[in-house]
């Protein structure tokens, strides 16, 4: 670590200052990643569904973090304290909604961030086929009630929090002596998402000719690869801000006021979260030429996201190479956990949340004991490795079981509850005609399928359903070439 300079009293403020304006930035950048959301799932669907997505996305953003500030915040931390040894105090719980000018507001923030990536990854398993209303309300309990509750579990010191001194750690963590790992969320954000999209993709049903007579899945392209990767590598940059930027302290005050920057700290989460995203996305590439004979750049992206929501809660606690194995192997597993969920559970998750968020994120967490980076283990390649031992190894099995359980019985129960009062599937009629006219009046693709005006008098063609083509390429109907976009099913 480099050292500055003694600044006395001055260092704290100081060291303050530049790590919240880091925290800042940071949040900044995971804010980029809706944008990335928004496209690699606009590009998964057909041209008529396009704005419905979009609208959905920005849904999650709007809507969430005005949830997420009344509610949300505030009952993580009442989870964290009834789940552990801490003292319940609903006023200090909430205490962040009137705390101008303090860096309360800017934690606050902080976690908003991350509390909209996991709703939003919801709208890529359940497009082109749910009521905009239902989704609404899935947006609702996610950000107030769903997400915090793990939250709490986790982050805010609730059951699965280490012990302490103070005999305030969570339940289940003063039980096994350890805490659990889960840096920047691999499964407290991305599980939870790739969870609750399953289930509610579950509960919506299939698309329209998603699967045939015999139950064989059939695939139905999206409208643009092209917009899909540019989203993957737009969320890319963005988790330089999620994964790097969980590490929020740049600048550490030592006890005789010296000022140490953190660049050993930095160094590996961003090292570790590189080769994690390139592990993953050549592990997909090599999986999907084995598996379709061919190599396919949207099972490649989607490899790069797993890569990285495997190495999200690893990346200060495992050596180099161990978050390159990690990364490898949520890459690797993309691929077969799709097909096992189209396949098997017969689950139309459009845009494959489960297998890049959901699985990935949980083997990736249970394997951080494994992998783990300590400065009293063996040197190999580099870089000291140790085993942290069976019960934290235990912590992280408990932890993603804890963790999942709630997440799907939550969800399930939000489902169940939406079904019997809005019901959660827009009719076979709007499904046909496209999302975007049905629940929005509008074509996002005008020039191709007609006036977007809902007043217009122009015949609108679909271009995802006819003859007509927005690349001028073959006709959709006898086209079965993977790139024209979307999932395949060879």
């Amino acid at each position: 670590m480099l050292e500055l300079l003694p600044l006395q009293a001055e260092a704290q403020a100081i060291a303050d200052s530049i790590n919240y304006v880091w925290v800042l930035v940071v949040c900044f950048l995971i804010f980029f990643m809706q944008p990335g959301f928004a496209l690699l799932e606009a590009g998964q669907v057909r041209a008529k569904n396009v704005g419905n997505v979009l609208t959905k996305n920005m849904t999650d953003w709007a809507l969430g973090v005005l949830t997420y500030f009344i509610v949300g915040a505030g009952l993580a931390s009442i989870v964290g304290m009834l789940t552990s040894g801490s003292s319940l105090d609903v006023m200090a719980a909430f205490s962040y909604i009137g705390a101008p000018g303090a860096t309360g507001w800017i934690n606050w923030v902080f976690g908003a961030v991350f509390a909209m990536t996991a709703a939003t990854i919801v709208s890529g398993a359940v497009a082109e086929r749910m009521d905009f209303r239902a989704y609404v309300v899935f947006v609702v309990v996610l950000t107030a009630l769903i997400y915090p509750t793990v939250q709490g579990l986790t982050w805010a010191g609730g059951l699965l929090s280490g012990p302490n001194p103070q005999g305030t750690g969570g339940f289940v963590g003063e039980a096994l002596g350890v805490g659990y790992l889960d840096f920047a969320g691999a499964t407290v954000v991305h599980m939870v998402g790739g969870l609750a999209g399953l289930v509610a993709a579950k509960m919506v049903g299939p698309r329209k000719g998603r699967f045939d007579e015999n139950g064989e899945s059939q695939p139905i392209p999206g409208h643009s690869m092209l917009l899909a990767v540019l989203g993957t590598l737009i969320l890319a940059f963005g988790w330089y801000g999620f994964n790097v930027g969980t590490q929020a302290t740049v600048l550490s005050v030592g006890p005789d006021g010296s000022l140490t920057f953190m660049g050993a700290a930095l160094g590996r989460v961003v090292l570790v979260t590189t080769l994690g995203m390139g592990a993953g996305a050549v592990a997909a590439m090599l999986v999907s030429t084995f598996w379709q004979g061919k190599p396919d750049p949207l099972w490649m992206a989607n490899g790069l996201l797993a890569g990285l929501v495997a190495v999200t809660g690893a990346v200060p606690h495992v050596t180099w190479w161990g978050g390159l194995l990690i990364g490898a192997i949520g890459g690797a597993l993309v691929l077969p956990a799709y097909r096992w969920t189209v396949d098997t559970l017969k689950i139309d998750d459009v845009c494959g949340v489960f297998a890049v968020h959901g699985a990935a994120g949980a083997v990736g967490t249970i394997l951080i004991p494994v992998f783990a980076a300590s400065s009293s283990g063996t040197a190999i390649l580099g870089d000291s490795w140790a085993f942290l031992g069976v019960d934290q190894l235990v912590m992280q099995v408990v932890g993603v079981a804890v963790i999942g359980l709630w997440t799907v019985l939550a969800t399930g129960v939000t489902g169940l509850v939406v079904d019997a009062t809005i019901g959660l599937r827009v009719s076979e009629a709007e499904e046909e005609a496209g999302l975007d006219a049905g629940e929005h009046g509008i074509s996002t693709y005008p020039e191709f399928v007609g006036d977007s005006s809902p007043e217009s008098s122009r015949p609108t063609v679909s271009a995802d359903g006819g003859t007509v083509q927005t690349d001028g390429g073959v006709d959709e109907t006898t086209s079965n070439d993977p790139a024209a976009g979307g999932e395949t099913d060879e």
